[in-house]
């Protein structure tokens, strides 16, 4: 007989591999992080591993997507609109969630963190411009989403980089109102290159 993915022992299983993980990851690089290592840790057999997660590189992002996604608690923006508040919720999500990873050794999977955050960013941007704006271009809307999550993670990046001693609601506070408003919406097509 097959088990659910929703039965609270599979749950529980998938839990334990997942905490497993994360213990060893204080432990160890993640290139040095067998599958041998998670099934020892969590009691488990290779068979009930590969049942939960395809390989290593699959529960290395369901593990930071979950953590990503308890640190933002994306259910906060199902009905808010995009304005100061939200963004400086976002960045500070962003922050608690590099720092919390900072413990660990991960220089192996920034690129995958960097994706998942962005990933994120993208869906919760594009819902809140589409509540915002219903009449709005959608391709207009979605490029706009992809700009709005980048630039915030790559100021989280900037952030984590050269301004840890500035609270992180400060160092993004000054930037929103250009985010909000553009840079300034009283340029002439002249003055930004663009010809008649």
């Amino acid at each position: 007989m097959t088990q659910s993915k929703t039965d609270p022992r599979v749950l529980r299983t998938r839990r334990v591999i997942m905490d497993s993980f994360i213990d060893l990851s204080g432990e160890k690089e993640f290139k040095d992080i067998t599958v041998k290592d998670i099934t020892s840790k969590a009691m488990i057999n290779r068979a009930t591993f590969y049942y939960h997660f395809e390989d290593i590189y699959d529960l290395l992002e369901k593990a930071l997507l979950e953590v990503w996604s308890v640190n933002l608690g994306a259910e906060y923006y199902q009905n808010n609109a995009l304005n100061t508040e939200a963004l400086v919720h976002v960045f500070k999500a962003i922050t608690n969630f590099q720092l919390s990873l900072s413990t660990r050794c991960h220089r192996g999977y920034e690129d995958t963190i960097a994706r998942i955050i962005r990933e994120q960013l993208e869906n919760i941007f594009y819902k809140m411009l589409v509540k915002q704006r219903p009449t709005e271009d959608e391709q207009a809307l979605k490029v706009a989403a992809v700009m709005l999550s980048w630039g915030i993670y790559g100021a989280s990046v900037e952030w984590k980089r050269n301004s840890k001693n500035v609270a992180p609601e400060e160092f993004i506070k000054s930037a929103i109102p250009f985010i909000l408003s553009g840079i300034d919406t009283r340029l002439t097509n002249e003055q930004m290159g663009v010809e008649n």
